[in-house]
């Protein structure tokens, strides 16, 4: 059996904490350490019996926490200066000092270390 590996580019908050791409119209976005992830891996186990990989947004649906067995995809990401927005597709993404926050066509996500709220 074959393996596909998809090697993609993206950007990551000046720490590194925080590291997105775009894929097919889908932001999918990782964060090394977070207060939360605790909390979203229990989320995760108790509803999917998978493991807690991020965050997702897409045009059509809010940013929530994605539940996955893992992805096949190596991430190249450049840092997203402080102050700086990204753009790819219908996706934005703006960093700040206080977090990382990302639109695309009325939804939305915002993701720091102390906390993470999708709309």
């Amino acid at each position: 059996m074959a393996i596909l590996v998809a090697v993609v580019l993206g950007i990551s908050t000046p720490s590194g904490n925080i590291k997105c791409f775009a894929l097919g119209g889908t932001l999918h976005c990782d964060i090394a350490s977070a207060s939360y992830r605790p909390d979203l891996q229990r989320r995760c186990q108790t509803r999917a019996s998978l493991d807690w990989h991020g965050f997702e947004l897409s045009a059509r649906e809010r940013g929530t926490p994605s539940c996955s067995g893992g992805a096949l995809a190596t991430v190249r990401t450049r840092p997203l200066a402080y102050g700086r927005t990204w753009h790819s597709g219908a996706i934005t993404c703006t960093s700040r000092v206080t977090g990382l926050t990302c639109t695309a066509r009325g939804h939305g996500i915002f993701i720091s270390r102390a906390s993470w709220r999708g709309w």
